[in-house]
């Protein structure tokens, strides 16, 4: 017998090994030709998030599944190229960090107040970009990843409620259950009035990956003595390592990362865990049809996704 809790309070259902085996298999059934025709993003694994994302709901989860396929389909996120990016870079707002958290699992340095530019879409791109570097490079056995966000400078000149809302949609829409735990760092007072503007835009599970952390705060700090190797972690983080963000260093780390992503695309793979969509043309034609057949029985699931969700303030002016 599984264990299941009321999605009432916002849990979701516990399953037994063999009932998401069972679930698997239905999504793959849904899913038709295409679990033999892109054989990794439609792995045990990767439908195992997209169950997990949609509460085992199996029409949900074949849906979801779909949407980011057609999603790579156009955005072609392994073709983004350090290159590409560069700019978006250099004030190290976000990038890959050198250590992991106890558990292995990758680690991304977020710095809001270090945004340089101005445009949505680039921003945006670096983020996919930083996410797949993420995932390619991850040592963790189950894809989750760690994100530091530290919030030293910053202020209400930071905020982007568009920026925010398109970066829930693609990362709860297209990496489901890649966020392993989120440390908001030493968030200023006025963060809170934002954050409940910002919560809308989260999923329950997400929500609850999230934790607030204050250097003058001995309990709250404890939670990063559990979680990284203090020798390891920088000193921004009330670590020991004295050895921040250099530009430099890391455009040579991103192009060698890139180095490897080529080979894992011309290989057939954007990374160790997922297939490589490169274009409709790389696909059979048959594929790509099975990729934007949708179930009609599907259609009214979406209602509740972050993209239809109202912005708070849909006039609100985007700052530098």
């Amino acid at each position: 017998m599984s264990a299941r809790k009321s999605r009432g309070n916002g849990s979701e259902k516990v399953l037994s090994s063999e009932e998401q085996q069972a679930k698997i298999n239905e999504v793959k059934k849904l899913m038709g030709p295409l679990t033999e025709k892109l054989p990794v993003l439609c792995s045990d694994a990767s439908i195992l998030r997209y169950l997990k994302a949609r509460n085992w709901n199996t029409k949900k989860a074949n849906k979801m599944l779909r949407e980011t396929l057609k999603w790579k389909l156009e955005y072609k996120p392994e073709k983004i190229s350090w290159e590409d990016i560069a700019l978006e870079a250099k004030t190290g707002k976000i990038y890959r960090a050198n250590y992991t958290d106890k558990q292995g699992r990758t680690v991304l340095v977020m710095r809001p107040s270090s945004q340089n530019t101005e445009s949505t879409t680039g921003q945006i791109r670096y983020l996919v970009y930083c996410m797949e570097n993420a995932i390619l490079n991850t040592n963790s056995t189950d894809g989750y990843m760690v994100w530091l966000i530290d919030f030293h400078g910053w202020n209400t000149s930071c905020l982007s409620l568009k920026v925010t809302r398109d970066t829930a949609n693609i990362l709860q829409n297209h990496y489901p259950e890649r966020l392993g735990l989120a440390i908001l760092y030493n968030p200023p007072k006025v963060f809170e009035s934002f954050w409940v503007m910002v919560r809308p835009f989260l999923e329950s599970k997400t929500f609850k990956k999230v934790k607030f952390v204050y250097s003058n705060n001995p309990e709250s700090q404890k939670i990063m003595e559990d979680n990284f190797n203090v020798e390891e972690l920088e000193t921004s983080f009330g670590g020991k390592n004295p050895v921040g963000f250099n530009y430099e260093d890391y455009a040579r780390r991103m192009v060698e990362g890139d180095k490897k992503k080529t080979e894992f695309v011309d290989s057939g793979f954007s990374s160790p865990t997922s297939k490589s969509i490169l274009s409709k043309s790389q696909l059979p034609d048959s594929a790509v049809s099975d990729v934007n057949s949708q179930d009609s029985d599907d259609e009214s699931d979406n209602e509740m996704q972050p993209s239809n969700l109202a912005l708070p303030d849909d006039k609100l002016q985007e700052k530098k």
